[in-house]
């Protein structure tokens, strides 16, 4: 009973000894579009902490200078620098109504996305893995508590209950990062539970109740752990629809606010300003960076989701 016991507590650690010893990195890295997902991530990783550093930051200019206007200038709405004759590197996006560098303020809104983004994935992580466990550990009445509640946000519409609670809150980004939190919590609540009710059937859970360890003992050391997978593949997931659902809260008004350079607050300038002026670039470089960092984070969740999942394996091979 006790060696079984040993057995299957080691079997307890779950994703983590899954992770270093199955092929799932030669898996992963084996899918080309999984790799094209990490080259594109990385790349806006390095491009936000430019921006970070120095775009606005300690070794470049302060953030008034691409949050401010140029006063006195006289390139207003000037096109990229190629396209008007003054070279590749003047103004290379050209500039918007304020004669601000869109360059500038797309790059930087890489580093609100990416920052804003892991915030609020961080946070509905947390909160949807514990509710998640306890609803499934505890049951009973615990359980049609935490989800019935989590069914009720799980009934509206993502962002039609962002908008909604951001209403509530009041605009700004730490509010729609807010509200965006409790918009994905459901989401990793109901994944969670799924996972750890099938990890409670399990006979070592059982004995390790018997033999004294402890209600947090037993959710930390063996519960959790065999739930990071599908926790790790709707993260990733998430983090681009939260990127996308910022930009769309400040595209609406309710997110970043005017002057901020977030990719959300740059569409709506330049669907104001631009669209129906031939002004095609005030909206269409901070277009581009927002859909390919989403694509990125979808190419690789969805090869994250190929590797852990033995089922994908075998239809692959």
């Amino acid at each position: 009973m006790a060696a079984e016991t040993q057995t299957r507590t080691a079997d307890s650690r779950g994703f983590l000894d899954r992770l270093r010893a199955s092929p799932f990195l030669s898996q992963l890295l084996s899918n080309r579009l999984a790799v094209a997902g990490i080259v594109i991530i990385v790349g806006m990783v390095v491009t936000a902490l430019y921006a970070r550093l120095f775009v606005a930051g300690p070794f470049g200019a302060d953030l008034s200078a691409i949050t401010g206007s140029r006063l006195g200038s006289a390139q207003n709405k000037a096109p990229p620098g190629a396209l008007a004759g003054e070279g590749l590197l003047t103004d290379i996006f050209g500039t918007d109504s304020a004669a601000r560098d869109i360059y500038k303020r797309t790059l930087y809104g890489a580093w609100l996305a990416l920052k804003f983004g892991t915030i609020t994935v961080g946070l509905s992580t947390l909160l949807g893995v514990g509710l998640g466990i306890l609803a499934a550990y505890y049951g009973d009445v615990t359980d049609n508590v935490i989800m019935r509640t989590m069914d009720v946000f799980l009934a509206f519409p993502s962002l039609l209950l962002a908008l909604a609670l951001v209403a509530i809150f009041g605009a700004g980004l730490w509010k729609a990062v807010i509200a965006l939190t409790l918009v994905y919590t459901p989401r990793f609540a109901r994944v969670v539970r799924g996972a750890a009710l099938k990890v409670l059937e399990d006979e070592y859970v059982d004995a390790t109740v018997a033999l004294g360890a402890t209600d947090p003992r037993v959710l930390v050391k063996h519960v959790l752990p065999n739930c990071l997978a599908p926790v790790t593949v709707q993260s990733t997931l998430n983090f681009g629809l939260a990127i996308i659902d910022l930009a769309a809260l400040s595209f609406l008004g309710f997110g970043a606010e005017p002057g901020t350079p977030s990719w959300g607050i740059m569409l709506a300038q330049g669907v104001e300003n631009g669209l129906l002026t031939g002004k095609w670039w005030l909206s269409f470089f901070p277009g581009l960076f927002l859909a390919v960092t989403v694509l990125g984070f979808n190419l690789l969740g969805d090869g994250m989701r190929d590797a852990l999942d033995p089922r994908m394996r075998e239809t692959v091979d």
